[in-house]
């Protein structure tokens, strides 16, 4: 059967003009575009640090797991804390380590309960040793985890995420931009934009510390020195608070059972942790201002703390209670400037100190 086109239609079509593009030579305009690059992170870096940033540790997820890690590595028998971030504010791991000669692990993590932390800690074999539970009422017996991506991450945390977790770390101490509160999109978020009609926006919390490589934290320096932004970050903390009786009911219910159910998972975590001889200390750290309302308003001492102590046993030091632990600079109510951080380490290490040796004694008279 003959084809429908034949040799002899095709001879009579010309070939089609085939253009070559030049490929273009890119090594002036890479190198262009590398020096415009290079002289904006330089001017975004002067910008930075003309606001009085210096460069530190992000508080990755993955720095988190590294300090959990430290505890399977042969620091379990030793000093732990965990909580939110009064702890990991205020207790300075250099001050301890000089008093202790052994460094702590810091595992607290800001806006985030410790109960699950105290759970993994409870089930993990390698740890026999003092955990400082730092108990600020509205997270603790809420069981807010605003930070529970890193708790999960250290079961989770793929080579990927651990290779760049640490090519980060190695730039971290270097460059004072590289922090989430200067990154672009958040400076374009807290721009003064009028909002559509009934819309209202929250302020994002910001920067608020410095932290070393091992999680030490130091409030930052413009929370003492810059009223303006002691000013903001009260601000931050008080927006949208309520007291509890004029939340509705439904919101009511559920913050009073998630005040039960926390309650039950601490104290079988501390009994978990008891039994296999590791000490629980249980700590409110100071705070005042809006927290002294708020805090007794959501979880009031009689019906959180104290039932706490009574089913587990545990020591508990409350700040109302010790002197050591009164008498400290807030400046935004919930945390301690570095240097005052650094005296109530000192004092704070000698009553912790002393109180586990009053409760050893009472136990060897009975």
């Amino acid at each position: 059967m003959p084809s429908s086109t034949s040799s002899s239609d095709m001879s009579g079509l010309k070939a089609e003009a085939v253009y070559e593009r030049p490929v273009p030579v890119l090594g002036r305009s890479a190198l262009m575009a590398l020096l415009v690059t290079a002289m904006l992170m330089v001017a975004w870096e002067f910008w930075v640090r003309s606001e009085g940033v210096t460069p530190s540790y992000r508080n990755s997820d993955g720095q988190w797991v590294e300090q959990r890690r430290r505890i399977n590595q042969g620091a379990g028998d030793g000093w732990v804390f965990t909580g939110s971030s009064r702890v990991l504010f205020n207790t300075q791991l250099s001050i301890w380590e000089r008093l202790d000669k052994r460094r702590p692990v810091q595992l607290a993590l800001e806006g985030t309960s410790p109960v699950t932390v105290l759970e993994g800690l409870a089930d993990d074999e390698d740890f026999t040793g003092k955990v400082i539970v730092g108990v600020a009422p509205g997270l603790f017996f809420s069981g807010y985890e605003l930070r529970r991506r890193a708790i999960d991450r250290y079961q989770d945390e793929t080579p990927t995420q651990w290779f760049g977790n640490r090519v980060s770390m190695l730039v971290e101490p270097y460059l004072a931009f590289y922090h989430n509160d200067f990154a672009l999109p958040a400076i374009l978020r807290r721009q003064s934009l009028p909002a559509r009609e009934g819309v209202v926006f929250d302020l994002e919390v910001r920067k608020l510390m410095d932290m070393e490589r091992d999680r030490n934290s130091r409030l930052w320096d413009r929370l003492v020195y810059d009223e303006a932004y002691r000013e903001l970050a009260k601000k931050i903390w008080a927006q949208n608070w309520m007291p509890l009786a004029d939340l509705p009911p439904p919101v009511q219910e559920g913050l009073l059972e998630s005040r039960t159910k926390q309650l039950d998972r601490a104290v079988a975590a501390t009994k978990t942790l008891q039994a296999k001889g590791a000490e629980v200390i249980f700590v409110q750290m100071p705070y005042e201002g809006h927290y002294a309302v708020a805090e007794i308003d959501i979880a009031p001492r009689d019906l959180t703390w104290d039932v706490l102590l009574e089913q587990t046993g545990a020591l508990g030091l409350h700040f109302e209670d010790h002197e050591e632990m009164q008498g400290y600079w807030l400046p935004e109510w919930s945390h301690m400037t570095g240097k005052e951080a650094d005296r109530f380490t000192e004092a704070f290490y000698g009553l912790v100190q002393r109180e586990l040796a009053a409760r050893k004694a009472v136990g060897e008279n009975q």
